[in-house]
């Protein structure tokens, strides 16, 4: 119960804010918006973790390999947001990864590594563009970035974690269920992208 107690006045103190009176600017800002952002949106979490769940399936070096193919071409795709360049869709994008990750997972999808690498590097620029383009007026860009990208290593740490399940048979299972969970949630967003 103690252990539970100071789990959650820790996850307290990590997602509250500041008071307007000492409202964060900056750089402290910057990462503080940066890394609530992929935590607060339901789309950016199923997605972050099933990319964690898919690299335990695959096992190494795919465990390690797709948690972090995802931040750096992320990354990028913030960049072009910031800079502006216009992607189409991203909202779509970001739905549809959700459910093409959570079906890779579900269906026990083994594709040859470089073709995991791709899919969900594809994906990145979709959430990494959202991220850019919704980056606050205030925030060092830096600051932001390094929130978003630190958020996003914690989410495949737990889609890993998670994922570690498959050594045993159940395990198998219940990570497949988590697949198919997340690609149900994504066919949810995807209904309210389009």
């Amino acid at each position: 119960m103690r252990v539970c107690t100071l789990l959650a006045g820790g996850l307290l103190l990590v997602v509250s804010t500041a008071a307007l009176a000492h409202e964060s600017a900056g750089l402290a800002g910057g990462f503080t918006s940066g890394f609530l952002h992929p935590i607060l949106g339901w789309d950016h979490v199923v997605a972050m973790v099933a990319v964690g769940l898919w690299g335990a399936f695959l096992g190494n070096p795919a465990i390690w390999l797709l948690p972090v193919v995802f931040p750096l071409v992320m990354a990028i795709g913030g960049a072009l947001g910031v800079a502006g360049v216009p992607i189409p869709a991203v909202e779509t994008g970001i739905a549809s990864s959700a459910v093409v990750l959570g079906l890779m997972v579900a269906l026990a999808v083994r594709p040859p590594l470089w073709v995991a690498a791709v899919i969900v590097a594809a994906f990145a620029i979709f959430h990494g563009h959202a991220h850019g383009t919704e980056l606050p007026v205030a925030a060092s860009p830096l600051a932001y970035s390094l929130g978003f990208v630190l958020a996003t290593g914690m989410l495949h740490v737990g889609g890993i974690a998670f994922g570690l399940l498959v050594h045993w048979p159940a395990g198998r299972w219940a990570v497949r269920a988590g697949g198919a969970a997340i690609a149900l949630a994504g066919v949810g967003f995807l209904t309210g992208a389009l």
